[in-house]
């Protein structure tokens, strides 16, 4: 699966690592990204996400509801 939230769908960066000599080499840096599950209550049932903690936050925010309809309505669930 790659490395992408399923709600926000932030995914890995690349930038450069800059020594003491100022010498430049490409790194990445990854998303902080979990699984968790979410109770649907009017489907009645859990959904497994591979969210980062903003999208925790939005959830906690809006709702799993409206997220998961967000994501139905862009086709990304």
């Amino acid at each position: 699966m790659a490395n992408r939230c399923q709600v926000t769908g932030k995914g890995p960066m690349v930038g450069n690592k800059v020594s003491h000599s100022n010498v430049k080499t490409r790194k990445r840096v990854l998303p902080n990204l979990t699984f968790q599950r979410f109770w649907i209550p009017a489907e009645k049932r859990w959904v497994r996400l591979k969210v980062s903690a903003r999208a925790k936050r939005i959830i906690s925010r809006v709702g799993i509801e409206q997220v998961i309809a967000d994501m139905r309505k862009n086709g990304t669930l």
